[in-house]
């Protein structure tokens, strides 16, 4: 089954597509509303999903000790692709395969080499697995930068992170950060249902908190900065909403 990525993953990947080495847990969850505990979770989480698959350093080869960066575009039998970028991987200098949904030019070989030489001998290594070199490129520069759909949203005024989906009928499941001053911050959920403050219609079904996901009871406390998954037959309202917020403010 695919993963749901909510708000929170989206920040998260974000900020590491951004600077993975310079990034820390509190910074993203400062930003994010969080506690620290949390991102880490949720980092964990995204690692075990392999949506996260990999921390890479960018490396200037040339300025390092001379070395140069050749990118082979290649061809490869459609239905040999797989196994040949397999064993491209082990040849000594190759550093990155991408496979292509393309006919042509459908396999991506970057190598370092020492010089021209070595350049040339990753080239035969290349051609004994039957790829065809359509043509060949010095690498000059790469940059990255993350993607800017994950990333915060200048124009929004609020906040909680509140993250919807919905279900068949009129059924909704959203996740809302319970903001500090929230009327349920605080409060047992049999409490807050006897005192009105939460609808008996929204079911709260799993806390986040810090490392751990907590199964909510009835005498569970809803503390700040819990990321509470609540689902509802009916939809989720505004005055629902409301109870995790500190602002009185709706969506």
């Amino acid at each position: 089954m695919t993963y749901r990525l909510d708000e929170i993953d989206r920040r998260i990947i974000h900020a590491l597509m951004d600077d993975a080495r310079g990034i820390s847990a509190p910074t993203i969850a400062e930003a994010v509303n969080v506690s620290p505990g949390t991102i880490r979770n949720r980092i964990s989480q995204l690692e075990d999903e392999e949506i996260i698959t990999g921390y890479h350093a960018n490396i200037d080869f040339e300025r390092a000790d001379g070395s140069l960066a050749n990118l082979f575009m290649c061809n490869a039998p459609v239905s040999e692709r797989e196994p040949i970028a397999r064993q491209a991987q082990v040849i000594p200098g190759v550093i990155n395969v991408r496979e292509l949904m393309t006919g042509r030019r459908n396999l991506h070989v970057l190598a370092v080499g020492r010089d021209t030489d070595d350049l040339r001998r990753i080239a035969r290594s290349l051609s004994d697995l039957g790829v065809e070199i359509e043509d060949e490129v010095l690498v000059q520069n790469e940059t990255w930068q993350s993607y800017a759909p994950y990333g915060p949203d200048e124009d929004a005024h609020r906040e909680t992170v509140t993250d919807f989906i919905s279900l068949s009928g009129d059924a909704e499941v959203a996740e809302v950060t319970v903001d500090p001053g929230a009327p349920l911050a605080g409060e047992t959920l049999e409490r807050a249902v006897r005192r009105d403050v939460l609808d008996d219609d929204a079911l709260v079904v799993a806390i986040e908190r810090d490392d751990a996901v907590l199964t909510p009871h009835g005498d569970t406390e809803i503390r700040a900065d819990d990321i509470v998954t609540v689902f509802s037959r009916g939809g989720i309202d505004d005055g629902t909403v409301a109870a995790f917020r500190g602002d009185g403010e709706s969506v």
